[in-house]
């Protein structure tokens, strides 16, 4: 969609940034869902798959507090993690109340396939910019978040 940038100046819609930013995040994250979908997969799931794959020792609790998610609502994903047999839970040897989790065989291959799907859908959306504009883009979009102490994982 090339705009006539005179035209754009004259919509009062479009001289906003927070427009742009929404228009391009729901065609990003919404083929990156469809992708996922395709593997019978949430955004959730995939991000709690690599919160699991990348920490030891990991509980729902803890989960559900990186993810800035109810503990009801990370159980759900766990639940559905553990039907489609991608993650276990395994009691702690000290206290058996405690349960750590983790990617199953099945998990721990499928995940790779899932990286590749998420970089393929950024190199699709983002391909069009350089490396430059992509690192000043990453770099702008990580100084807001951490100004504004945005920590809620993006799920949706």
């Amino acid at each position: 969609m090339t705009m006539n940038t005179d035209a754009m100046h004259d919509d009062p819609l479009e001289r906003h940034l927070g427009y742009w930013m929404r228009l391009v995040s729901n065609q990003v994250s919404g083929a990156f869902a469809h992708s996922l979908s395709q593997y019978d997969l949430s955004t959730a799931e995939w991000v709690a798959l690599n919160r699991i794959e990348r920490t030891q020792d990991l509980t729902s609790s803890t989960l559900s507090a990186s993810m800035s998610m109810t503990r009801g609502a990370v159980s759900k994903i766990l639940d559905k993690l553990e039907s489609k047999a991608l993650i276990k839970r395994s009691a702690s040897r000290d206290d058996n109340r405690v349960q750590f989790l983790s990617l199953t065989r099945d998990g721990r291959r499928l995940l790779p396939v899932l990286t590749e799907v998420a970089n393929g859908n950024d190199d699709r959306f983002f391909s069009v910019l350089d490396e430059s504009e992509r690192t000043a883009l990453r770099l702008a979009l990580q100084k807001l978040a951490d100004i504004h102490a945005f920590r809620n994982v993006p799920i949706e």
